[in-house]
Order: C-alpha cells, then structure tokens, then sequence
C-alpha cells in the first residue's frame, strides 16, 4: 500500500498547515528517513542543527523496520524530514507508534515526478535524489523548513543552502562532461532495481535491471529471461551491485548474459563515514566514476 503525506509548502504557506515545533535559536533537532537526504540536511542546517537518520548507512529504506528507538526519535525532533512519493512506507506505522501527529515536511515537493508502469499498475518513481537538479528542489524546501523552526538562524541557513546549491551545480557540470566522452549508443547500464530512473532521463543513459522500484517486489521468471534477451542483443558486458540491495538477482542475470563485475553503486543509501559514498555529492561523483569506464567500448 502506498502512503502520502500533504508536503509542506513554501514559507508564505505554512501558516495554515500543523506547524513543526518550534526551536530554539542554536539548534534545530532534525529527523530525516534515510542517509542520503540526512546528509542535505546537514548540509543546509550546518552548526545550527543535529540531524539524525532513521535508515542507517548501507540500509534499504524500502525494507527498513523501524524500532522503539525510532519512535523516541520522532518524539524528540523540532522537525522531520521524509522524502516521499511512496519510499518511507513505513512511516505511517513508525508515526502512530511513536503518536506523532505533526506534519513531516516533504522535501520532494515540487520535483517533477516520473511515472511507470509496474505489475500493469501506474507507479511513481520515488528515486528522486539521482537527479542532481531535483536535489537543488529538495536544497530549498529543507532551507524553508529549518528557517520556520529556527527564524533567528534564518540567514545562516540561507548562506548554507546557496553554497551548497553551488556545488550541486558543479556535480550537475562534472557528470554531464563525463557522461558526454561515452558514445550514445553505448550509455546503457545493469543495476540491481529500478532505482536510477531519474538519472538516466537526466543525463541519457539507459539503466536495466530485473527488479522494479522498489527491493520489496519480486521479479518474475519472464521478466528476467526478456531482460536477458535484451542485454545479450545490445552487448552490455559490465553489471554492478548495489550496496543496499540484495545482489543474487542481478547476479543470476549477469551469469546467464556473460556480463561482467563493476563494482557496487550507490543509490539509495551512503557509506558508512570513511566509505566512497558518505555524503550525497561523493555518491553521486562514485557512481559516475565506475559507470563511464564500464560504458565506453573496448580498446
């Protein structure tokens, strides 16, 4: 079953939603469902907030259990951070446990949404975070948020947010320039779920996987043999893992084509700190690095 939450709006709005608690002016107690958007909200609330993820790093946040100790999380935020479109569907159960009646802020407001077809259902595509520009969108609904629970911090919030917003623009830059050195017809990728579908409408490149959206959904027989089919007529020879993901699906479908080892992705949760991927720019900057290697045509 799929949730949605009413997103909060733009500053000039929320005086008619439930409001988040109000904080004192220093720090802002955040809650954010998974690493990756955890770490924006670090990015923007700097000095001025402690932010805590509910998914930790390398977690799936599709399959994700959430705990006693999560439900004291909620209870103790100003303000909660959730992606949306269908990813925490788990927060509803997490909410009532923890009685939490406010409104999380849902940062993928205003993201223009993909859909696609799942088990013959119209679903959307809650990955949003692979497109960099959608993240700029997540930059400035996280910066209204954090000013309307802490309004004295407002300008360094706003400071935070545009040079965060700066190197955004640079990842964008950095990744299309890479992208550009691989022939077009060349651009095609096997991962382990649908998770990448942003991405690859941002920057053109085609991601195959045997899995649907989310890790919950199970492939069927014909699905994987058609997607066999498919990556032995265009010759993908490299297929990568993903850390969050279980890897035996992906696995069987490269042993059956030939493909071969790319190394592991990150898409829908950082690295421990320390790892290739433990904020959202080194990700993203990660993924690109192992995909236009595996991409370009042999020597």
């Amino acid at each position: 079953m799929k949730f949605r939450f009413l997103p909060l709006a733009c500053a000039a709005l929320v005086a008619g939603l439930a409001p988040v608690h109000a904080a004192m002016a220093g720090t802002v107690h955040a809650v954010a469902s998974f690493t990756v958007l955890a770490d924006v909200v670090r990015q923007v609330g700097g000095t001025h907030a402690t932010v805590t993820s509910l998914v930790p790093p390398d977690g799936d946040p599709h399959e994700f259990e959430p705990s006693p100790a999560d439900a004291r999380k909620l209870q103790q935020a100003d303000v909660i951070f959730l992606s949306g479109e269908g990813l925490e569907t788990w927060f509803v159960r997490l909410a009532r446990a923890a009685g939490y009646h406010g409104t999380p802020v849902i940062v993928s407001d205003g993201v223009p949404l993909h859909a696609m077809v799942e088990d013959g259902h119209d679903v959307t595509d809650p990955h949003v975070w692979n497109s960099v520009p959608n993240v700029e969108i997540w930059t400035r609904n996280i910066c209204d948020a954090l000013i309307r629970a802490d309004p004295e911090d407002a300008d360094a919030f706003r400071a935070n947010a545009q040079a965060y917003l700066v190197r955004l623009r640079d990842l964008d830059h950095y990744i299309r320039e890479r992208i550009a050195t691989v022939p077009a017809e060349r651009r095609r990728v096997l991962t382990g779920h649908d998770a990448f579908g942003y991405f690859g409408r941002e920057y053109g490149v085609t991601l195959m996987a045997p899995q649907g959206l989310s890790t919950e959904t199970e492939a069927s027989a014909a699905d994987v043999a058609g997607l066999i089919r498919q990556i032995r007529t265009l010759g993908v020879s490299t297929y990568f893992m993903e850390n969050a993901a279980d890897p035996r699906l992906v696995k069987q479908v490269a042993t059956a084509t030939g493909a071969h080892p790319g190394g592991t992705l990150y898409v829908e949760a950082l690295s421990p700190p320390g790892g290739p991927a433990a904020d959202y720019i080194s990700m993203i900057r990660h993924d690109v690095d192992l995909m236009v290697p595996a991409m370009q045509p042999p020597p």
